[in-house]
């Protein structure tokens, strides 16, 4: 089968799909990634982002049916737009407007030859007031759900976890100490593993307005027509059954000389420094676009680098040090020169796909995982945030596709536990094996059946 082409008739290329993500790193990407299938599978798309981030999007080719757009976010100091919540609290009040005036303008004038907008997707976080807007104007609307399969049975079922007595119904405080388990095919879930307990060390984060969102979340995910899911059948084919209209459509893969919806340009010298290593034996080291490490962390994980002595390709973002500049230890970089390479950020999807790469040491972000089940890659589990924490559970006690890494008293990864993990991963057979399964089925759920098929018939429904 050919894998880059797929037919489409005269009705489905008539499909005209509004894309609304929350504008943060990751789930730009995958609204990314979502638009080019759309695309590919006959259905134009017009993609909504705000000024600042069309800026950092990587200036590729937009497709011929791929249009970006922008609007303001509602912040007039620069520095605003490195506060995560002040951004999407001021984007959720400025987006009803926009939104509205934008549809209206588009279907009268159907600007560029784009046909009238048929279709809002809108992602989660930010569906209430969009769907409504939808609806008034008379589109199909869809939920895009960007997280884990176990993310949204816990949030389907938190009222009966509240009528249980498990949780408080007010701030999600557990009052119950015992684990759920949501899907016959994962792993019961501990209660620390709920995703509004879990800040990292983000000073803003407010555990009852989290919940609070959430118990809404819960009430919207039964309103639109249908709810779009960036993951497999095969990982938890329980997932279907969680909501009537539930499509699985991951997982979503970048397609080459398309943009991914990264802010940040990947270094491309990594790639021929990848070529003249040994097959299977460089370790990937990335943290995603948020996670950050104290100074003593971080030099921890410099020294265990040091310590397993294998070759090691690291992607390090400036801002990677809580409140600092980063400070490698003494002589680190001289003494590491020959054996690793350190980048401000990789190009991850090559990096994954890359045959010398072994194993990825990663913050568990469900774009990263899903890239890494892609590719047929272990993982080394290290979760900063939220739901990375159960996506961590899932990934070495549900599919065993990796170790997780093991804090001391202290809270601190030592150096000595990242080489003993790396080399029990590197040394696991059987993880091995299951990664190259999930590889493979979803490579086949992306190209020959599953997903593919999915996409297929949604956007042949869009015109029905």
């Amino acid at each position: 089968m050919d894998h880059t082409s797929i037919s489409t008739s005269p009705l489905q290329a008539n499909a005209h799909v509004l894309l609304l993500p929350l504008p943060l790193q990751g789930h730009v990407a995958p609204f990314m990634k979502l638009g080019h299938q759309l695309v590919r599978h006959g259905s134009k798309v017009t993609f909504l982002t705000t000024e600042s981030i069309r800026s950092q999007i990587e200036k590729v080719d937009e497709e011929e049916h791929m249009r970006i757009i922008s609007i303001p976010d509602g912040l007039a100091l620069e520095d605003d737009h490195k506060d995560d919540n002040r951004l999407v609290q001021s984007f959720l009040h400025v987006i009803p407007g926009h939104l509205e005036n934008l549809i209206r303008k588009t279907n009268e004038d159907e600007l560029i030859g784009t046909g009238q907008i048929t279709c809002l997707i809108v992602d989660v976080v930010l569906s209430r007031d969009p769907i409504e807007i939808a609806e008034k104007m008379g589109l199909k609307h869809a939920i895009f759900f960007p997280s884990a399969p176990g993310v949204l049975a816990l949030i389907l079922h938190l009222p009966k976890l509240i009528a249980a007595g498990i949780i408080d119904a007010d701030d999600g405080t557990v009052e119950k100490n015992e684990k759920i388990q949501l899907s016959p095919n994962l792993p019961a879930m501990d209660s620390a593993d709920f995703i509004w307990k879990r800040p990292g060390n983000k000073s803003n984060f407010n555990q009852k307005d989290v919940f609070q969102y959430l118990l809404l979340v819960n009430q919207i995910l039964k309103v639109p027509n249908w709810v779009l899911c960036n993951w497999f059948h095969e990982l938890d084919p329980s997932a279907n059954a969680l909501l009537p209209n539930i499509i699985s459509v991951g997982p979503l893969p970048a397609h080459d000389g398309k943009s991914t919806g990264n802010f940040r340009s990947g270094d491309l010298t990594c790639l021929p420094w990848l070529d003249r290593q040994s097959p299977g034996s460089v370790i990937y080291i990335a943290f995603g676009s948020t996670s950050k490490f104290s100074q003593q962390q971080f030099h921890e994980l410099a020294f265990g680098l040091e310590l397993i002595g294998k070759p090691f390709l690291w992607a390090v973002r400036s801002d990677f040090i809580d409140g600092i500049s980063i400070e490698y230890p003494d002589g680190f970089q001289d003494r590491v020169k020959n054996l690793g390479k350190i980048v401000n950020w990789a190009p991850q999807e090559k990096v994954l796909a890359h045959p010398s790469i072994a194993c990825y040491m990663t913050h568990c972000g469900w774009n990263s995982t899903m890239e890494s089940i892609n590719m047929g890659i272990p993982m080394l589990c290290w979760p900063y945030f939220g739901d990375q924490f159960w996506n961590k559970s899932c990934v070495c006690y549900g599919w065993k596709v990796g170790l997780e890494m093991n804090p001391d008293e202290g809270g601190m990864v030592t150096k000595h536990e990242i080489k003993r993990k790396v080399d029990e991963l590197l040394s696991d057979e059987g993880i091995k094996a299951n990664a190259l399964k999930l590889k493979e089925l979803a490579q086949n759920s992306a190209y020959e059946g599953g997903s593919s098929k999915n996409f297929r018939d949604f956007v042949a429904q869009l015109m029905l």
